[in-house]
């Protein structure tokens, strides 16, 4: 089989079979002319974008130091949930521009090291099968070992400082500063609630101010209260309380509920968690005519009149029931606290 250079089409330098068809080898085209960086052939450059580098790197530890100063320097806390809100858009802001500031001057200076600083040479190396001789190997060691130097960590002590300087306050800093806010352990918080025997039902404080106890003669079949333990705004921790004791009254007949509802019921009015034991969202919907609660985060829905089983969806346990009764006064009060834990289980709820 003869060779010739047939030329498809102009400027094209491929070998191909005299009788046509896919060519069998391709001319190496070589590589363009090398330019070479100013920091490369200037000394001025170079070290112009060394101190480049380090103002990178010393702009990661001022974006670190800022995270910190300003997860102690912004309190979370006021005497309204405007200032509150308040509170906590600025301490978010803070800390996000500073995290920003700590991981885009690290990112951004190694950038600017590799393209300024670093060799930048083409090399060819014919390929070679893939274990290579001892001597290659020795070869290869060594190539990045010069590599290693030529990248100019021990000859650059300013970039060498800096990136230190930076890096530690980053992987050390923010770690102890933010991850030291997920204790102190819970204890027995997450299995008990604000709930205690004869505590009153009492209309929810945030939506109605006076907090007005509830009679039974107050509700009618199919009636829907969203209740709170009386005095719970006056918890150290209001809003931890609120969303653990969220409690659902509803009316129905007594002949529609089975003997364990039944037993924790007065006159046919029920009182179940209103958080969801899948993932914690409010069970807030009630379908009037099936007696069935509904979560609508990820439809997981409770029969009432089963002691709120679970007939459909992700959750796995009913919603725990609060016991009720009355008091001399006539008000609907907790017989006992729940007796399991209320919401999403958890890795030691007992």
């Amino acid at each position: 089989m003869s060779i010739d250079q047939s030329h498809g089409h102009p400027g094209s330098d491929v070998a191909t079979t005299s009788e046509g068809g896919l060519p069998e080898r391709f001319e190496n085209p070589g590589l363009e002319p090398h330019r070479h960086r100013m920091a490369d052939v200037d000394p001025k450059a170079a070290k112009r974008a060394e101190r480049q580098v380090a103002a990178l790197f010393g702009l990661s530890t001022l974006g670190t130091i800022l995270l910190i100063v300003a997860y102690y320097a912004v309190s979370i806390e006021g005497d309204s949930w405007a200032e509150i809100a308040r509170q906590l858009r600025i301490s978010t802001t803070l800390l996000g521009v500073g995290l920003a500031l700590a991981t885009f001057g690290i990112g951004a200076g190694a950038v600017h090291w590799a393209k300024t600083l670093m060799p930048d040479e083409e090399r060819i190396e014919l390929r070679h099968p893939m274990r290579g001789t001892d001597e290659d190997r020795e070869d290869a060691l060594a190539i990045l070992r010069e590599g290693s130097a030529e990248a100019g960590v021990g000859r650059r002590p300013l970039i060498r400082n800096s990136l230190l300087a930076a890096l530690v306050p980053l992987t050390v800093g923010p770690p102890i500063v933010l991850l030291r806010d997920t204790g102190p352990l819970p204890g027995n918080d997450l299995s008990t609630t604000f709930w205690k025997q004869g505590m009153a039902l009492v209309h929810d404080p945030i939506t109605d101010e006076t907090g007005r106890k509830i009679k039974p003669e107050d509700l009618t079949i199919g009636s829907v209260v969203h209740v709170l333990p009386e005095g719970i705004q006056d918890a150290e921790h209001e809003l931890d309380e609120i969303a653990k004791a969220a409690v659902l009254l509803i009316r129905l007949n007594p002949d529609d509920l089975d003997e364990t509802s039944r037993a924790g019921s007065y006159e046919g009015i029920v009182a179940y968690s209103k958080i969801c034991t899948h993932m914690g969202c409010p069970v807030a919907l009630y379908e009037q005519q099936t007696h069935h609660l509904l979560c609508p985060c990820h439809q997981s829905t409770f029969d009432l009149k089963q002691n709120c089983k679970v007939i459909f969806g992700p959750a796995k346990r009913p919603l725990p029931q609060l016991a009720i009764t009355v008091d001399d006064a006539g008000y609907l009060v907790a017989k006992s606290p729940f007796t399991e834990a209320a919401g999403p289980s958890f890795w030691e709820r007992g």
